[in-house]
């Protein structure tokens, strides 16, 4: 799946690409089929909303789950990524977010490479989102928020929000969110919020600005995020344990593109439960941590 020029203009100017439907029901389904055993699991990597027992988000279901790795390899989700790059990318993170009936929570307003760079030392922008709705996505189940252009603004101020929801985020002062705003069009296209069926994509810019409000809609709204980044812009620190910021850095490589309707094998080392490693942190950066050994 190659980018067009349109495309790749729109990104440029506004900070994502939306892909309607791009995986096919049955696609999508596998998928879904695969999410309740692996928010059923007692482990680290299911961070569970404040005051209820339903997921907020799962780590690393690609390292646990044989159809979440074949997503994880998947052409149409890793290989656009690669193209605007034009380098190789591995896996930072994987996370399926469970916006769940009733239950969901907001996520505040944030850039994705602020927590990046702040938490991991990763150098540069040079890593993005891309989602795939596992459920119809409408105004109702607490849809993304972007505000278009953002991402031109480069990094910005964060602090680092540790009592707002059951997980920390860098987020954003509603002043400099409102100005954002305004300067994208206000009340006219200053917030744009991509909505529709299961199996639509969204790739977006890691300094793009984005929110989600609560779901108080009796439908769930899971999706999945591949956060790509490119080889050489690889973190520098471990300060977040291993199922939440990868340490392999190894480049990805495709599976065909019918990989979610065949069986292809996949390696899933964590399929039995966390190894200890997984778990471990370090505050020094990588370069120091060589120096020393």
């Amino acid at each position: 799946m190659q980018l067009t020029k349109e495309q790749l203009e729109h990104f440029d100017r506004e900070g994502y690409l939306f892909f309607p439907s791009l995986f096919s029901p049955q696609e999508t389904q596998k998928l879904l089929d695969a999410v309740p055993e692996l928010y059923s699991r007692r482990e680290a990597y299911n961070v569970r909303e404040k005051g209820s027992d339903a997921v907020r988000t799962n780590f690393a279901g690609h390292l646990v789950s044989e159809p979440f790795a074949r997503l994880a390899r998947h052409p149409r989700m890793v290989q656009p990524v690669v193209d605007l790059f034009g380098e190789q990318v591995y896996m930072h993170q994987f996370k399926i977010n469970g916006k769940m009936a009733f239950e969901g929570d907001v996520w505040q307003w944030h850039q994705d490479y602020g927590t990046w760079l702040n938490d991991d030392l990763m150098p540069t922008e040079r890593a993005m989102n891309v989602a795939i709705f596992l459920d119809d996505v409408n105004e109702y189940n607490g849809p993304l928020m972007f505000i278009p252009g953002s991402h031109k603004k480069g990094v910005v101020e964060a602090r680092h929000d540790l009592t707002t929801t059951s997980y920390p985020l860098w987020t954003v002062d509603n002043d400099l969110i409102a100005q954002l705003v305004e300067r994208a069009g206000g009340k006219n296209g200053g917030i744009v919020s991509p909505k529709g069926p299961a199996g639509s994509m969204i790739l977006f810019h890691s300094c793009l600005l984005h929110a989600s409000s609560s779901n108080l809609s009796p439908w769930n709204r899971v999706s999945v995020y591949l956060s790509l980044c490119a080889v050489s812009n690889h973190i520098r620190r471990f300060k977040r344990p291993e199922y939440i910021a990868h340490r392999d850095f190894t480049p990805i490589e495709c599976l065909p593109d019918d990989c979610l309707l065949k069986d292809y094998p996949v390696d899933v080392p964590w399929k039995n439960g966390l190894p200890p490693s997984a778990l471990q942190t370090s505050s020094v950066p990588i370069d120091e941590m060589r120096k020393a050994a």
